[in-house]
């Protein structure tokens, strides 16, 4: 029961799995608003405004450093893996997932073409997998607001 209760008192815990909760929550919301659709799969799914990847890392950022100081070896580390999961989030993954639009495209018109237009096995592939460069300072925003809420233990 201790160790339940340490991880609900845990400041950079509770702060960096709010930021994530509260960046899915948005995304779902946003979704909604604009596509005027219910898309459950927003609220756990990559890709999308804003990114929660970049607020989960971001959150970690703040935390430590309002927990344990800019001078400490975990803000050190925090600061490092936010640079890592950030520049992936918005180039690789983002990247990807243009490739994955084209491969799709690419795939339906070959189809649209093909005599047997029935293929069992075809699965598209998933296009929001990245984050466009608005898509990450939402993301980032997030992740600074939530740790500057949330009181420190």
């Amino acid at each position: 029961m201790k160790t339940i209760r340490a991880l609900f008192e845990n400041y950079v815990l509770v702060c960096t799995l709010s930021s994530w909760a509260t960046a899915q929550i948005c995304k779902f919301i946003i979704n909604y608003y604009f596509n005027h659709e219910v898309k459950l799969e927003r609220l756990s799914g990559a890709g999308g405004m804003p990114s929660a990847h970049s607020a989960t890392v971001t959150a970690l950022v703040i935390s430590c450093a309002r927990a344990e100081g800019v001078g400490s070896t975990f803000f050190a580390i925090a600061v490092a893996l936010a640079a890592v999961v950030i520049y992936d989030a918005m180039g690789v993954r983002h990247e990807a997932g243009e490739h994955a639009k084209i491969i799709n495209q690419m795939r339906k018109d070959s189809k649209a073409h093909a005599e047997d237009n029935e293929d069992p096995d075809f699965k598209e592939l998933k296009e929001m997998l990245g984050h466009t460069p608005i898509e990450v300072v939402g993301g980032v925003m997030t992740g600074i607001l939530v740790p500057l809420i949330v009181p420190i233990s």
